[in-house]
């Protein structure tokens, strides 16, 4: 599914789409690095599980991306990344009349990218560093405060999901826990920056807004199931003692998130989470006359969501939000494929304990 040549979808890319909330029925393909990134990311997490033949594919995947990956590098040469492309800047790929300011409007630099790429590329613990030095420049009253998010919060110096000094500070709790997933994979210690981080997301799992304010709290990935599937992939990889303490409520949640969801990619995503926190996998009832490859690769669950409202103050925030006025669902099927097999390779996992 990787493109091996220029087209319509640039060559190491995987192909993901974008649908605006408010005409579900036209998709767009939107070129940026945060799909073929993921994908990356989650093989080369994986890739402890795999038999030699299955490494080398995933060293293959991975070296035709990281061209790719040079077209959202930050044109000064710092090692930072965009959603979008910065050699040629632009915003929503092929949207016609919103492609007029794509220099004018182009998004700065985002630490979510920025975290995904440099592990799918294995940076060097040096790279590491200086992009976690970098990173505590853009925190909470660092420069600026943020004023859209919940009262209680505006006061902790937690990241901003944004590199960018004239951006409004940003929260999402999904994107500081891939942050934190960083600092974790790459040892590195703990600054004030961090630790404001994980207590804003004890302070998210105490009030229980992952779940009743879910695309508020995380505008960029805006359901409970990401979210819960993100705090897992980040506790599975080395226990956080102030996390650890709420494992059973989690493991709750995601449990009633599964029986109610009506989406086969999302109970995939669930299952995944649970196993993480030593679970074993739920009962999974497969449509019937369902082709699995089909099924998974067609799924249109948002995992990832474009939510211009983030960056909008409150109460404006919170209307635009709750509209859909602003906000647009991506869908990869290769991504689709990658969660599929992550969920395989935990059963394998607990299969073998």
């Amino acid at each position: 599914m990787q493109a091996i040549s220029d087209g319509n979808i640039p060559k190491g890319s995987f192909a993901s789409y974008r649908t605006y909330q408010l005409n579900k029925h036209r998709q767009k393909a939107d070129i940026n690095a945060f799909y073929t990134g993921l994908i990356c990311f989650t093989l080369r997490d994986l890739e402890n599980q795999f038999d030699a033949i299955e490494k080398q594919q995933v060293d293959n995947i991975i070296n035709q991306a990281k061209p790719y990956f040079n077209k959202f590098k930050n044109q000064k040469g710092r090692n930072t990344y965009n959603f979008w492309t910065t050699d040629t800047p632009r915003i929503f790929p092929n949207s016609g009349l919103l492609n007029a300011f794509n220099k004018s409007q182009a998004l700065p630099d985002d630490f979510d990218d920025t975290v995904i790429l440099l592990m799918a590329m294995d940076a060097s613990d040096s790279v590491a560093k200086e992009i976690h030095r970098l990173m505590q420049d853009y925190t909470n009253q660092s420069k600026k405060k943020i004023n859209n998010t919940f009262k209680q919060y505006q006061d902790i110096p937690a990241y901003s999901t944004w590199f960018g000094k004239k951006m409004p500070v940003d929260f999402d709790v999904s994107v500081l826990m891939n942050v934190l997933y960083f600092v974790q994979k790459y040892q590195l210690p703990f600054s004030k920056a961090d630790s404001a981080s994980v207590d804003l997301i004890v302070k998210v799992i105490e009030s229980n807004q992952y779940e009743t304010t879910a695309s508020y709290v995380s505008p960029h990935y805006n359901t409970t199931a990401v979210i819960l599937y993100h705090l897992s992939r980040l506790m599975a990889l080395k226990p956080i003692p102030a996390l650890e303490q709420y494992k059973s409520q989690l493991i709750l949640s995601a449990k009633n998130c599964y029986t109610h969801s009506n989406s086969f990619l999302e109970k995939i995503i669930l299952s995944t989470t649970l196993m993480r926190w030593g679970m074993d996998m739920p009962t999974m009832v497969m449509p019937a006359q369902s082709n699995l490859i089909e099924l998974i690769e067609e799924d249109d669950y948002p995992f990832f969501i474009a939510n211009i409202a983030s960056m909008l103050t409150n109460p404006f925030k919170k209307i635009a939000t709750s509209t859909g006025l602003v906000k647009f669902t991506y869908h990869s099927p290769a991504y689709n494929q990658i969660l599929l097999l992550e969920n395989l390779v935990w059963q394998q996992k607990r299969q073998a304990k």
